[in-house]
């Protein structure tokens, strides 16, 4: 017994010798898990307090790192396309015969004016005249890009024809023969002079000057991979008529409120320059005693009639130098959006639109297999909001330092909670390009309602600022000849 009892407290010993080695190693260990968690949180703190050109420094940055690593073959396409853009292109005027007779006068980009004669005879025309143009000849057209409404009907009939078993040099080429818009039809047949000269079909597309957006470059350049151009045009066809369709529910909001307005504002400014000056003669000649409410009308009618050539130069250059700040400096854009995005209803508006496209976008990247890395790269290309742009920035940065999607969106003020539940959903379950299609199409009716409701609310407000201004207006009128009766 007393032997047993001796060996079983040496046993005793023994663990009690080994729990408290083995104690302080667990308690290190979890020691140096909390240190992470605790770094990983403050690294992403420290991003999400970063902004503007800081956060531009740190995205450039951590992609001058991340691209160290990839592969030399990437590194080294991406130099000869880049290569390519910047190779010297001479601007030509051409003027030549289609197969029915009709004369056709347009511009192209060529090395040489051989490169123009050789592609433009092998598209079937009879060369008349080949120049390079002057200094002074320039192209007078309203942007370079190609509308939406136009891209969604070209990507629906350049689908058609590839399901159909035309090649796709030849479907580009019926397309750029068949279009009436002479900026579109310069743009395709230089599509159809890369694709001639053995280019792919995203690289021609994206040698066009930004004429076509950086999502269907991207989205061709996958299809090229998988072999699914035809199914891939088709949804790009899709995904733009949407774009439209909202870009239009944007514009019907916008507008109709801006010419009610202004009618009345005319209305009201052509009653002050012109109606109350001859009731003002009638007041002087029978010398009456004016309110402070008329004489405050007959000044305002005095100056608008002076000066309102100074006024309108003025409300012009304002008009201008927003426009151009908005345009150039980011800071006063960033401000400009942020405010608009607080104001009551048309703020819901601005954040469900931008909200909608975002995640729409995304899901359509997603579907195609696109790294969530470049995914976001496109996105920060494809949006003009600045607020949106720092999220979309400071998301690669944390996807860059092995974090979610989901840290950089959290707390964001201009990404709404519901958004982000099922953004977090989607991350959780594996699902998150159908979580993101979800949120586009929930967002996408909150838009057409929240547009709807400022239709309805534009004109009692406008009625009823109308009607405060011409009733000032009459009080102004209508008090001096009350005394003017009672004088007589």
């Amino acid at each position: 017994m007393d032997t047993g009892k001796a060996i079983s407290n040496e046993n005793f010993g023994s663990h009690i010798l080994k729990f408290i080695p083995n104690l302080f190693k667990k308690a290190a260990h979890g020691f140096s898990f909390l240190i992470g968690i605790l770094k990983k949180d403050s690294n992403a703190f420290q991003i999400q307090k970063k902004s503007g050109d800081e956060l531009l420094e740190e995205l450039q940055r951590v992609q001058k790192e991340s691209k160290e690593y990839r592969n030399q073959s990437e590194v080294d396409e991406e130099k000869r396309i880049e290569k390519i853009k910047n190779q010297k292109m001479i601007s030509y005027r051409y003027k030549v015969k289609d197969s029915s007779g009709r004369i056709i006068s347009n511009t192209f980009e060529a090395p040489s004016i051989n490169d123009v004669r050789v592609f433009l005879t092998n598209e079937g025309y009879e060369v008349i005249e080949i120049k390079e143009r002057s200094k002074f000849d320039i192209d007078v057209t309203f942007g370079s890009k190609i509308k939406n409404g136009d891209l969604s009907f070209m990507l629906t009939q350049l689908s058609t024809y590839i399901k159909a078993g035309i090649p796709l040099i030849n479907s580009v080429r019926i397309l750029a023969k068949q279009t009436t818009n002479a900026m579109n039809k310069k743009i395709l047949n230089k599509v159809v002079y890369e694709l001639v000269i053995g280019e792919k079909f995203s690289i021609a597309l994206e040698k066009q000057n930004n004429a076509f957006p950086p999502l269907l470059i991207n989205m061709v350049k996958t299809s090229e991979m998988t072999g699914d151009l035809a199914g891939t045009l088709d949804e790009m066809a899709a995904y733009y008529t949407e774009v439209e369709k909202a870009r239009k529910q944007m514009i019907s909001a916008l507008v109709y409120p801006s010419v009610i307005l202004t009618v009345a504002i005319i209305a009201v400014v052509f009653i002050i320059i012109y109606v109350v000056p001859q009731f003002v003669d009638m007041f002087a000649s029978n010398n009456a005693e004016l309110p402070a409410i008329t004489v405050f009308i007959i000044n305002a009618s005095d100056f608008l009639g002076s000066y309102w050539w100074i006024i309108l130069l003025v409300l012009i250059a304002i008009v201008i130098i927003y426009r151009l700040m908005f345009k150039n400096v980011k800071e006063f854009r960033k401000t400009m959006q942020t405010f608009y995005m607080h104001l009551p209803v048309i703020g819901n508006v601005i954040i469900y639109n931008e909200v909608a496209t975002l995640t729409r976008t995304f899901a359509s990247l997603l579907n195609h297999s696109v790294f969530i890395t470049d995914s976001m790269e496109i996105l920060s290309k494809l949006s003009n909001n600045e607020i949106y742009k720092e999220i979309i920035n400071r998301t690669l940065i944390t996807l860059s330092k092995g974090g979610k999607i989901s840290d950089s969106f959290k707390g964001e003020w201009a990404f709404p909670v519901v958004a982000y539940e099922m953004l977090v959903t989607g991350e959780s379950t594996g699902q998150l390009a159908l979580m993101m299609e979800k949120v586009a199409d929930h967002y996408q009716n909150l838009h057409t309602n929240a547009v709807t409701t400022i239709k309805s609310l534009v004109e009692p407000i406008i009625i009823c600022f109308l009607a405060v201004a011409v009733g000032f207006i009459i009080m102004s009128i209508i008090l001096p000849m009350f005394d003017l009766y009672g004088q007589l």
